[in-house]
């Protein structure tokens, strides 16, 4: 038998590759089972300190396990009720917001055609047909749109039911994965359990927290400013948050857009991209830090890409995972020596200069 350390070094990266492809060609096929197990799983692993302190109270494990759901379903139902209000009151202002956007923009196209000398009448005839379509949504649309998001919601529903289920089984599942590796392993799988668990929850709940703090932020700036549906706006820029680098570039860019059509002088435009940076400041340079990225060391150079793999895979469910699972992955890196250097690269750890003086002379001398 060929020992695989005798292969080639082309014949290993093959294998990888291949390997690779099947992988992410599985993940993508079977998204619709995948993807709501991997986020009971997320889930299951942040309510299990709620779950342990029931039944520290001598509740019984099951009743616990309801109490802890029904309380984050009602905690979820709150939410998107008061988003729901807000959302139907922004629907009805809609056609206005479309008309005035339009208004600004065809008198920002007519002065810059005037001083560069070009005609603007086709690129107003887009504008016009554009804001016809965004006007009159039809019943077609609607149609399609409730159908996606009843399919959406039949995923939902399944979630708590594989919450229940993997909080029950729990003691099983962690017992399993002791039993797939020998015995010389068990601390090192112990260990990148609980540091696999500590991190979620701590990503997770930190996430949570940073989202409610931008949430509120985001609200009282806009409030003050006195910009239209500011509650609703500034979750919705607290959820576009969560998106890493993306989500705070498109966010300020619906505020602005607000702005504009809803207030007489584009000021208000330019306070609230100023608002948005003292805020994204606080939150790159707090937050960030000293909640969320305390336990999750990944480097900005590979959130970014495995945020963009995880939309092209999954969509938006897959943008929302990618950063736990990479965090998981740089857990399970770290805990194996012939790993560790993935891990390294998957971190955010500068190594000193004085390591790489050698290194930087040697290849100097070379060159």
């Amino acid at each position: 038998m060929t020992n695989s350390n005798t292969l080639p070094f082309y014949v290993k990266s093959g294998i990888f590759f291949v390997g690779l492809a099947a992988l992410l060609t599985i993940l993508y096929i079977a998204q619709g089972i995948i993807v709501p197990l991997i986020f009971a799983f997320i889930i299951a692993i942040l309510l299990n300190p709620v779950v342990s302190f029931f039944v520290r109270l001598k509740i019984n494990r099951i009743i616990a396990i309801l109490i802890t759901l029904l309380l984050t379903l009602m905690l979820i139902a709150a939410f998107f009720g008061l988003i729901y209000t807000q959302a139907v009151s922004f629907s009805d202002s809609w056609p206005v917001f479309v008309s005035k956007f339009t208004e600004i923009l065809n008198q920002t196209i007519s002065s810059i055609a005037q001083k560069i000398n070009i005609r603007p009448s086709i690129i107003h005839a887009w504008i016009t047909k554009s804001q016809h379509e965004l006007i009159n949504i039809d019943g077609t649309l609607i149609g399609r749109t409730i159908v996606t998001v009843g399919s959406s919601l039949a995923t939902v529903f399944i979630v708590p039911v594989y919450i229940f289920v993997i909080l029950y089984y729990k003691p099983i599942l962690i017992e399993f994965i002791h039993l797939l590796f020998k015995k010389i392993h068990q601390d090192r799988v112990g260990d990148i359990v609980v540091q696999t668990k500590s991190v979620i929850q701590h990503y997770l709940s930190g996430l949570i927290i940073e989202a409610i703090i931008v949430g509120a932020l985001n609200a009282i700036g806009l409030l003050l400013l006195g910009i239209e549906y500011a509650i609703l706006l500034g979750v919705l820029g607290a959820v576009l948050n969560l998106v890493p680098y993306l989500g705070g570039i498109i966010a300020v860019g619906l505020f602005m857009m607000i702005a504009l059509v809803t207030k007489d002088s584009a000021w208000f435009a330019v306070y609230v991209f100023g608002i948005h940076i003292f805020i994204q400041i606080i939150d790159n340079n707090y937050l960030v830090p000293k909640i969320v990225a305390s336990r999750v060391k990944i480097n900005a150079l590979f959130s970014i890409i495995i945020v963009l793999v995880g939309n092209e895979l999954w969509g938006i469910s897959g943008m929302f995972l990618s950063i736990p699972l990479l965090a998981i992955v740089k857990v399970i890196f770290d805990n194996i020596d012939s790993l560790k250097p993935w891990g390294f690269l998957l971190g955010d750890t500068m190594p000193s200069m004085i390591k790489l003086k050698p290194f930087l002379k040697k290849n100097k001398s070379t060159s």
